[in-house]
């Protein structure tokens, strides 16, 4: 197992060094296709010598032809097999952002440009793989990559395969891809506690419907029974998110959220609190701001802040 684990990252480490890394978008050509046979197809080559030996011994010719045939079907797959994936156009993109734990799904376009058909397709990384899928001629099919997430932090795709065992499954031919896809892994969330008090800023003055942009004084999640006078429809068509303009004597609620305040627990606990905070905070519509040691987030609402807030936690003393 160590053996064939080792052969196989040496493989790949002198592929890398022959093609160098990709571009996001990559067309197969033949130097690139790799292809062996599977177990079945030495199980099928060890039968056709058998044949061979029984129908010489025995001077059969039938015996003969017909193994002759079954070598020539062989053949005439590991052509196919091979063919399957010249040609073969594939894009790799980035992965939306998850929590520790969750998979990272890194989407990768599969296209046919030519005029045959692409079957029984496979994506594989490391352990990860995505479902074979068939590709009618000049078609483009989607298949998201899923990776094991772990930690926090930056996550990188470095390398992907694409392989095929059509079309009798004795032959495998793949082809190894090296980009450099990212990600973002924020921290696992605590468990739901609640949020610390917030603190109340009286922007002073009278409130007034009619008031003019001088006296806007921020933006808040939209609350069932907010007049829909204050909803801020620039944000929204901006966020795709409903926000509350506040004006001049509200008494604006803000929650701090600050790494010296917390507990002296480790690291990683007190990210993961920060991260529950955040995530209950947005999900009520609050406005809150973010202290770290060495960042600062002004309070705000929405999921920009909410992403940016949350990107700071996975990039922590990275």
């Amino acid at each position: 197992m160590r053996l064939a684990r080792s052969i196989r990252e040496s493989a790949r480490r002198w592929a890398q060094r022959r093609q160098g890394i990709d571009n996001d978008t990559v067309v197969l050509h033949r130097r690139r296709v790799y292809i062996l046979p599977t177990q079945l197809g030495v199980a099928y080559a060890l039968m056709l010598l058998a044949m061979l030996l029984g129908s010489m011994n025995y001077g059969s010719s039938l015996g003969l032809a017909l193994t002759f045939l079954l070598a020539g079907l062989g053949l005439v797959a590991m052509h196919h097999c091979h063919r399957n994936l010249v040609g073969l156009k594939l894009t790799a993109g980035d992965a939306e952002p998850v929590f520790a734990g969750q998979a990272a799904l890194f989407p990768v376009t599969l296209e046919s440009p030519s005029r045959g058909a692409r079957f029984e397709l496979q994506l594989e990384c490391d352990e990860a793989s995505g479902g074979g899928i068939d590709l009618a001629p000049g078609a483009r099919s989607r298949i998201e990559l899923p990776l094991p997430t772990n930690r926090r932090g930056a996550l990188r795709l470095e390398r992907y395969s694409v392989r095929s065992t059509f079309p009798l499954g004795l032959f495998c031919a793949w082809a190894w891809l090296h980009v450099d896809r990212r990600g973002i892994v924020f921290p696992r969330p605590a468990r739901p506690s609640g949020l610390p008090p917030p603190r109340r800023r009286d922007t002073g003055g009278a409130q007034n419907d009619a008031l003019g942009d001088e006296d806007f004084a921020g933006l808040r999640g939209f609350r069932p029974g907010d007049s829909p006078r204050h909803v801020a429809w620039k944000a929204f068509a901006r966020e795709h998110e409903l926000l509350v303009k506040q004006y001049a004597g509200t008494a604006v609620e803000i929650h701090w959220f600050a790494w010296d305040r917390l507990p002296a627990v480790g690291v990683e606990e007190r990210l993961a609190q920060l991260c529950r905070w955040i995530l209950d905070a947005h999900a009520g519509g609050h406005a809150f701001g973010l202290e770290l040691r060495a960042a600062r987030v002004e309070p705000g609402v929405g999921n920009r802040h909410r992403q940016h807030c949350l990107t700071l936690l996975a990039l922590f003393d990275e």
